[in-house]
């Protein structure tokens, strides 16, 4: 396990040297990790968690870090020496990896040492924001083409991790391989590809490149046909090459398309493979796809099985950064809250202060999600009695719900800086997100003008949150908490 401690932004340390010459920096704090809404959000599939948790796990300042931060000849030797001895003893609370999540809700609760919770931000916003974005774009993409997504981004990824574990989020987003054969020994998934145009290139002739590659891989054939010309050649040399197969006993696996007019030739590759007697041969279609070609080839008849994406999911093309953010909610004094909030002009930006809980409520008899409602901690849900939501800036825009169960979308994570909850398996993991996704409407998750998911705020949260609006002035972005009990999550 590496030790990425450093990987940090150096005023995280020197915030943690303020922090430590004030005497704040055992103060109890409460971060939440959450993202803001866009034109492209809908929705998001949480991922990185696994990684964020081993992060904290192995929190610790080794002997060369500390002399490096030495050289910089910023920090005192007593805040070194307190780094030195540091650990990671606080508690999170977080919902599952493969989780549906919206704008605003708090998905990775830290709550630690202050000192520990400041160092903490950097590396946990990496680990979930580029995993949570690629999750949420390979989503968006296996929904739009039905499913038979391989992830093929490794060569275009920005950089080797992010074309390890971006391949690790595509599986959790839906993907049901990868072209990353280092990601597919990692986390035991299953890996795909055939061969390339040089291949085909390398040899005399097309004919004799599809034979020397069905000569190698009798059982796994499927041949890249577009290296000349798809259909008066390679179409007909994959199948010369399949009909000697079968005569020695062997069925094709298929071909593949990598350029060109993909839904027309994706059909008139069906109708020479089909005469020719290969109706099970698949076609696979690599090439620059999205979810926005991939709609479009099938409204257009497209007969394309598989499909390859590489550029735009491993980089997320369209929406390259998921902007989640690390704000702090709270502090404890005596031990007792003291709720934090961050102000802005833009309504959007004012967070939502104090300790919290999420739950997501459901339709008794369709299991369908209705809504979610952000609480503070504390704060039950009545499932016997009618519950009324409202918007959390246009309060005038309510709802009673009736028949309903609810669900807390967070467990704990650590507690005492111990990890609570198990790793669980990627495959596990996908499964999981399969059948939370399955629990919404298709309204709620389709690409263009989606209905609006709500997440809303409970009556008692939403005055916290006004009354410390309106107290700003007087006292900088915090009141006593006259009701919070003395709790660290």
């Amino acid at each position: 396990m590496r030790n990425l401690t450093l990987l940090t932004d150096l005023y995280q340390l020197t915030m943690g040297q303020g922090y430590f010459n004030e005497g704040k920096h055992e103060q109890r704090a409460v971060f939440d990790v959450f993202f803001r809404p866009n034109r492209l959000i809908t929705y998001s599939v949480a991922a990185g968690m696994e990684q964020a948790a081993e992060y904290l796990e192995n929190l610790h300042f080794s002997e060369d870090d500390l002399a490096y931060l030495r050289t910089l000849g910023m920090f005192s030797e007593d805040y070194l020496a307190c780094l030195k001895d540091l650990r990671f003893t606080g508690d999170v609370r977080a919902v599952r990896e493969g989780e549906i999540v919206f704008p605003y809700e708090p998905i990775f609760t830290v709550s630690a040492p202050m000192l520990e919770a400041q160092l903490a931000e950097t590396a946990l916003l990496t680990f979930i924001n580029h995993q949570t974005l690629i999750a949420s774009k390979a989503a968006k993409i296996c929904a739009a083409a039905g499913g038979g997504v391989m992830e093929f981004g490794l060569r275009r990824a920005q950089g080797a991790d992010a074309g390890i574990y971006g391949a690790r989020a595509a599986i959790i987003g839906g993907c049901v391989g990868t072209s990353n054969v280092y990601a597919g020994k990692l986390f035991g998934v299953p890996v795909s590809g055939t061969m390339a145009h040089s291949w085909v290139m390398n040899f005399p002739s097309e004919l004799e490149a599809f034979r020397a590659y069905a000569n190698s891989f009798p059982t796994g054939c499927l041949l890249l046909v577009d290296t000349y010309d798809t259909l008066r050649s390679g179409v007909p040399n994959a199948i010369t090459v399949f009909r000697e197969l079968r005569e020695k006993g062997y069925e094709p696996v298929g071909i593949r398309l990598d350029s060109g007019d993909l839904a027309y030739l994706s059909k008139k590759a069906r109708e020479m493979l089909d005469e020719a007697g290969f109706d099970r041969a698949i076609i696979c279609a690599s090439g620059d796809l999205d979810e926005t070609l991939i709609r479009s080839l099938k409204e257009q008849g497209a007969r394309i099985d598989t499909w390859g994406v590489g550029t735009k999911l491993i980089t997320s093309a369209d929406m390259p950064a998921l902007g989640g953010v690390y704000k702090l909610a709270a502090v404890f004094e005596n031990g007792r809250e003291v709720p934090k909030i961050k102000l802005s002009d833009t309504t959007e930006k004012i967070t939502n202060p104090g300790v919290k809980e999420v739950y997501r409520i459901y339709d008794k008899k369709t299991d369908k999600a209705l809504a979610d409602l952000i609480v503070r901690a504390g704060e039950t849900i009545d499932e016997e009695k009618p519950l009324t939501i409202f918007h959390p800036v246009d309060t005038w825009k309510k709802m009673t719900i009736e028949h309903f169960r609810v669900r807390s979308l967070r467990e704990d994570l650590f507690r005492g800086g111990k990890r609570v909850a198990p790793a669980r398996s990627l495959s596990g993991i996908a499964a999981y997100r399969r059948e939370e996704q399955a629990r919404f409407w298709e309204e709620y998750l389709r690409q263009d003008m989606p209905h609006i998911y709500k997440v809303d705020l409970s009556d008692g949260l939403y005055r916290l949150k006004q009354r410390l609006v309106e107290s700003f002035g007087s006292h900088g972005g915090s009141v006593p908490c006259s009701d919070c009990t003395a709790k660290g999550m």
